[in-house]
């Protein structure tokens, strides 16, 4: 099985269910901001054509293309070509195309992903090409920006972040009486504070329907951990100074693991959750830990009062697990300076269009987009926006999907009861310190 094909299966099989539910009214906003078309006297040119590679599927591909067709028709001298594949294999053959020297003239890559294309120099600095278009790094997040910035140069255009939140049904939470005035959920602060509020939910309703929803294997409970151990001070340590050794087998990372855990022992999530995403959407969960490109879907569903909210703070500080997607000028292909500015006008385009991109449920990356009208006004992002403050991304290791994969398989033990906290994360950083060291051999 590829790397991260687990990890990422969830999302893109949830992403498949958010449809264009917004997209005609957003296409009409963006397009209507941002930079100007450039319309050159007379005869039209021949265009500069750019090859372009997705992993998008579902929702995603559809309003990618959706952006890619708006951008086409707003500029006659510059023409993408999409090309989408299954995300399963896309980075094997992103690889191999940079390598064979017949890569794409430009190529979403996920922020987790962009250590190994970064160290091995299969992606270009862009600090030369954006500066020759304009584009201005200081428009984006912060925090967001700083995933593409490596030694002080940025090598990708952020998109977005897409994060872990606490998606609720309002009718469910209206009927146990925990919403407040805005019809945002009374949580208590701390571990017994959350812990409260689902039992007082788990109290009013009926039998069948979960009080939270997590399932029993994949990757969502390690980004409910990774999200409330990076909320501690001090916390989201993955490995030590020099890199090469696993350091999450401390104090802090065990509190956050066996709070996790006993959400699962005192049945508030409860057993044997395999699909969540359907459970909440089809009304069987008062609430959902998933990822934000569920949105689209849960505001279409029969009979949903859907409500969405950031991860809910249970111990220092705001904190949830993210990725983003990038654009990147892979290596390696015949790329001209003609089609590398092409490239990142397209980029800074896409960017500043991304209340476009916000259709499909991420968090858009440039600052002006999260303050502008049109974003505002759609329901249930603007909710969240907040979270890209926050957003606790993956640390830079270039196999750190296939540790994830191993994060993965000592979690759902746990879960099944075969083993402790204690010895999750014992046995999860003795396996990973074999696989950083035989990196280390090979390197």
């Amino acid at each position: 099985m590829p790397i991260g094909r687990t990890i990422y299966r969830r999302i893109r099989a949830d992403g498949i269910r958010a449809a264009a539910i917004v997209l005609a009214l957003t296409l009409a906003a963006g397009c209507a901001g941002g930079k100007p078309a450039r319309s050159p006297e007379g005869a039209a040119p021949k265009p500069v054509t750019l090859e372009y590679w997705t992993p998008f599927s579902g929702g995603d591909n559809l309003f990618m293309t959706e952006l890619v067709e708006a951008f086409n028709k707003s500029h006659t001298d510059i023409r993408i070509e999409q090309i989408n594949s299954r995300l399963d294999d896309y980075y094997s053959r992103l690889r191999t195309a940079v390598l064979a020297g017949n890569a794409p003239d430009l190529a979403v890559i996920h922020a987790t992903n962009l250590p190994q294309f970064v160290q091995n120099g299969y992606i270009e600095r862009l600090d030369a090409p954006a500066s020759g278009v304009g584009l201005n790094w200081e428009m984006f997040n912060p925090r967001i920006v700083k995933s593409t910035l490596y030694n002080g140069w940025h090598y990708a255009v952020p998109l977005d972040t897409h994060t872990l939140v606490l998606y609720y049904n309002k009718a469910l939470l209206r009927e146990a009486g925990l919403l407040d005035a805005s019809e945002k959920p009374v949580i208590a602060p701390g571990e017994a504070g959350f812990i409260a509020f689902l039992q007082e939910l788990q109290a009013s309703l009926p039998d069948r329907i979960a009080p939270l929803a997590l399932p029993s294997t994949r990757i969502d409970s390690v980004w409910f951990w990774w999200s409330l151990y990076n909320q501690m001070d001090g916390g989201g340590v993955f490995y030590d100074d020099t890199g090469k050794r696993a350091a999450f087998d401390n104090p802090q990372s065990l509190r956050a693991l066996e709070f996790v855990d006993s959400l699962y022992r005192k049945e508030l999530i409860p057993p044997g959750i395999n699909d969540s995403f359907t459970l909440f959407h089809d009304g069987q969960a008062a609430l959902l830990l998933a990822g934000v490109w569920g949105t689209g879907a849960f505001e279409k569903a029969p009979g949903l009062e859907l409500g969405a909210v950031p991860v809910p703070v249970i111990y220092d500080h705001p904190a949830a697990w993210g990725d983003s997607h990038t654009l990147a000028i892979p290596a390696g292909s015949a790329m001209t300076d003609e089609k590398r500015r092409a490239a990142l006008i397209f980029a800074d385009w896409v960017a500043e269009h991304g209340v476009m991109w916000a259709a499909a449920g991420h968090v858009p990356s440039v600052k002006t987009v999260l303050d502008s009208p049109e974003f505002k006004a759609m329901k249930f992002r603007s909710d969240y926006a907040a979270a890209a403050d926050s957003v606790a991304y993956w640390p830079r290791n270039i196999i750190q999907w296939s540790l994830n994969e191993e994060m993965i398989r000592q979690f759902e033990r746990m879960i099944y009861r075969q083993q402790t906290p204690e010895e999750t994360l014992d046995r999860a950083a003795a396996a990973i310190d074999r696989q950083l060291a035989q990196q280390e051999g090979t390197e």
